[in-house]
């Protein structure tokens, strides 16, 4: 079942402004601005928001009629500003004022990409952790060096102020707020329907040079599907080169190539994905889980956890655990929580 949220932390407002970034704006729409019947009641409640509360021209010509002008900021429990006219356009004095009105009330605050730099001009992002798109972060560091600025994540949660990176990332950070305030279950709903991953690995220095079946010769789909099904598996670069029927350079050249990481990145990409899934879809004991995902022992399960999330599994179960049952009314079990991966 969904987690109930407070009414007020239902109400989403997403800042439009004169040359609004498009892509960007879609992402927290397309998120938070569509009724969802399948969630059940405690949906969003999705507002606009221009300075002065008139339309505004977007992107590609397009124009939109905001529901309301900055007041509204006021009652909005979450606020998102998705990029902006350009990170040396000056962010209005009276937008800084009512973030940080907000802000002090205690509404979250989040940014898609160049966003960042509104949420840098109202000092709230000093001393903490933020991200940007790669292009920007070398220019937001200088201009607002009291920022730890990572360029090399998707998103950055600070508790009541997130960051996304460049455009797509935005999707990422959405999804994990709705993680965040629903569960996991509901985010991999939504992931479902917007047919996009639930997670994403990984940062934004991934270049992958081609899909991850390059060719039906070498049947990477296949393997690497084998794979997945079989985590519990001591695999290894050998085990894997004759599985491919290829010697072990030869594999891991092409296997970096097909992914775009090397085989032990990827396994272990996978199997910390599929800890996130049985942590948030199942009551299995972490020593369980990592028998499961292939970690041998909870240690260094936990280990390899806590360096990509910098949380414990514990504490992320705690976040993001979402009662999941079958028609009998039990908690799924570990294999009818993968088959229902997007």
């Amino acid at each position: 079942m969904p987690r109930s949220i407070p009414p007020a932390a239902r109400h989403i407002a997403v800042l439009v402004y004169d040359g609004l970034c498009m892509f960007e704006f879609a992402c927290a729409a397309e998120v938070f601005g569509l009724p969802r019947p399948e969630v059940g009641a405690g949906w969003y409640r999705f507002s606009t928001v221009s300075l002065e509360g008139r339309a505004v021209a977007t992107q590609y010509g397009g124009c939109i009629v905001p529901t309301g002008g900055l007041a509204t900021l006021a009652r909005a429990d979450t606020i998102l500003i998705p990029g902006w006219a350009g990170p040396d356009v000056a962010v209005p004095p009276k937008l800084v004022r009512a973030l940080q009105r907000a802000h002090a009330r205690g509404a979250r605050l989040l940014s898609i990409c160049s966003g960042v730099f509104v949420l840098a001009a109202t000092g709230l992002l000093d001393g903490r952790r933020a991200t940007t798109h790669w292009r920007y972060a070398a220019q937001l560091s200088a201009r607002h060096p009291q920022i730890r600025v990572d360029a090399d994540v998707l998103y950055v949660d600070e508790g009541a102020i997130l960051t996304s990176a460049g455009s797509a990332a935005g999707l990422d950070l959405c999804l994990h707020l709705v993680r965040r305030d629903h569960g996991g279950a509901v985010a991999n709903q939504v992931a479902r329907r917007l047919v996009i991953p639930p997670h994403r690995e990984g940062g934004q220095a991934q270049y992958v040079e081609r899909p991850v079946a390059p060719s039906a010769g070498h049947g990477w789909a296949a393997l690497l599907d084998q794979v997945q099904c079989s985590l519990d598996q001591p695999h290894s670069i050998a085990s894997l080169a004759v599985a491919a029927h290829m010697s072990e350079r030869t594999l891991i050249r092409h296997f970096k190539a097909a992914t775009g990481q090397a085989p032990g990145q990827w396994l272990l990409s996978q199997r910390l994905q599929a800890v996130r899934e049985l942590l948030e879809q199942t009551t299995l004991s972490i020593d369980a889980i990592a028998g499961h995902c292939g970690f041998g022992s909870a240690i260094t399960l936990r280990h390899h956890f806590r360096a990509r999330f910098r949380t414990s599994p514990g504490e992320y179960r705690r976040r993001f655990a979402a009662a999941q049952v079958d028609h009998g009314g039990a908690a799924l079990s570990p294999a009818k929580a993968a088959s229902g991966r997007a």
